[in-house]
Formats: C-alpha cells, structure tokens, sequence
C-alpha cells in the first residue's frame, strides 16, 4: 500500500509502559492504525447505494423459450439500446464442450435473434456493451477440457452467426497475468467492467472504468481481490456459485441449486460484499424467488437501469424439464 519504511521508522523508547502497555505494543497500535488509514485512503470505488437484499423479488417473466431447449446459464442487458440477451449451453453439445448459444429476447420473452459460440466456455457471465445502436459482447472463449474459456474476447452481436475460436483470430485479452480462466460482466449505471477469475484454484474479482477495459488498458484494476468461499468463510448453504453482479461499491453474489440436485430443498442464496474492503455486507439471504418452480435452479445475476431511473438486480432461475428448459426472471428494486 505503498508506506514508506524509512519515513515511518518506528522508534522504541525504554520508558515504563503507560497504562499497562508497552513501547512495543503502542508501536503496533500506531502501525495498524497507519496501515488502516493507508488502506482507506486507496480505496478506488466511491461509495453509492446497495439492493437491499431481504426485501421481495419481482417478475420480470415465467417459463419463457430461448433459441435453446438448455438450463440457461445467464442473462446480460445493453441498458442503452434496451436489449436483453439470455445464454445458454447449446443444443446437443456436451457439459465440456464449451459450447454456447446466445439469446437476444425482448422484456416480455419472446425471441428476437441468436448466434452460436464454440468451444466458447461455460457462460457463467457474459456483458452487453453498448456502442451507438449495436451491442458488443464480452464471453470466455478458447475453452480447456473443463469446457470453461481460458481468456476473454468480445465482438458484435450478429443474429445467426457462428463463431469458432479456432478460425477466429480477433483478439485473446487476459487482462492480469495471473489469469487462468474467467468470465466478465458489466456495471452498466456506473460504467465499470468486471472480471471474476481463477488463479491457483481460487477466484478472485477485479473491476476496472470501463473506458479503460475498452480501449485495452488493464494495467489499474480498482480493485483486485480473492473472494473467500462463499461457504465455509461467507456461510452459504451450498458453495455452488450461480452468478455475480455488481452495482456502485458492491459486489452481489447468487449461489444454489436445483430442487434436482439439493433434494427437493430451497438453497438459493444472495449475499453482497464491499469491493473496497472485501467484507460481506449483507447475507447470505434466502431468496424464495419462483418458488414453485419446476426443477428451478439459480442461473445468473445482471444489473438493469429502466428508463425511469429505477436500478434493478436480476436474478435468473431455470425451470423446466431436461429437452425443454425455460428462462425465469425476478427483480430486486429497494436501494439502502
């Protein structure tokens, strides 16, 4: 955090302690202290407001058709040109293929275009990008055996186009050196492009202004840090992470399963963490979003901004049966 040593030298004295505490100790005290103010005075995220995340969802839709019969994956929003995108696995490709189909649908649901992407990643987060009236996507891609992209690339929505890294050479971007594999997302209300990735099998998260992450320039993340396991350090219910969004100073997290996989059990959880200090500020909360869902697995976090001004957090939920999955949207709309 870039204190001087020299300047900040610490002196012992050999004076009886005062008040029962050393020399030594008061010098730790003041090093603390000084390391804390340090680490104030760097924060890089202004404060701003956050979802309040004990208050009702709200549907945006139910059991609405994407240009695949897959569990959706996540969903992203081009807050300018007002367009929402859904994506996917795509159809017949297996779990490992890295292969994607990406939605463009309308705020009631219905269809409007797609592309495919192989050997893609797994689609845990895309952004929507707007520039002029067309919108730009940033996805994983070069997917490993994992079927998860190990780098980033984006490129302009084209309804019905295929895109294959292996005969594509637009730009790879790895925006830290430490990067193994990761997804982004955009904060479209406060202009900020975030990457969560994975380096030494731990996940991390970064945001940059997005101006910077436009036009290449990855040298000064705002913020860079490990995120600690939303289970056993943050007490989730489950440590199956579902999708992250962040509006202003936080970082909001959707974690759960499938009534599927948990047995019948509602384990959907949100939680959101300061991105200045790294600490849980709220949750885990149970979210009882769609409920009655069929099958209904968490898929998904976006942030929206209505014409109106009002700031919503999306949570994205699959329903359906395997051969026909649907997409379900819900809303947090209570800012603190």
């Amino acid at each position: 955090i870039g204190l001087s040593t020299r300047a900040h030298t610490l002196h012992f004295s050999n004076k009886p302690p005062i008040s029962g505490i050393s020399p030594t100790m008061r010098a730790i005290k003041f090093l603390l202290t000084a390391l804390t103010a340090a680490a104030v005075a760097v924060a890089q995220i202004p404060d701003s407001k956050r979802f309040d995340l004990t208050t009702p969802s709200h549907d945006l839709w139910r059991h609405k058709k994407t240009a695949a019969y897959t569990v959706q994956q996540s969903m992203t929003f081009d807050n300018v040109n007002r367009r929402l995108f859904i994506v996917n696995r795509r159809n017949g490709a297996s779990t490992t293929s890295g292969d994607l189909t990406i939605s463009e649908v309308d705020f009631s649901g219905n269809l409007l275009g797609s592309m495919d992407l192989l050997a893609c990643g797994h689609g845990v987060n895309i952004a929507a990008e707007p520039v002029g009236s067309e919108t730009y996507i940033w996805s994983e891609t070069d997917a490993a055996a994992s079927g998860y992209g190990t780098a980033l690339w984006r490129f302009k929505f084209e309804d019905g186009k295929t895109l294959d890294p292996a005969k594509d050479d637009r730009e790879r971007i790895k925006p830290l050196g430490k990067f193994e594999r990761g997804t982004a997302t955009i904060d479209p209300v406060y202009e900020r492009f975030v990457v969560r990735y994975q380096y030494d099998k731990s996940m991390y998260i970064a945001v940059w202004d997005l101006d910077d992450a436009v036009s290449g320039n990855f040298s000064k993340p705002l913020v860079d840090w490990k995120i600690p396991n939303v289970k056993d350090d943050l007490g989730a219910l489950t440590g199956v992470n579902q999708g992250y969004a962040v509006y202003g100073r936080y970082l909001y997290l959707l974690t759960g399963e499938s009534y599927e996989a948990s047995g019948g059990k509602l384990n959907s959880q949100v939680l959101s963490m300061d991105l200045n200090t790294g600490e849980l500020v709220q949750g885990p909360v149970m979210t009882k979003a769609g409920s009655t869902l069929e099958f209904r697995e968490p898929e998904g976090l976006a942030i929206y901004k209505t014409k109106d001004g009002e700031a919503r957090l999306f949570l994205g939920f699959a329903s359906g049966v395997a051969g026909d999955r649907r997409s379900n949207l819900f809303y947090k709309n209570v800012l603190v």
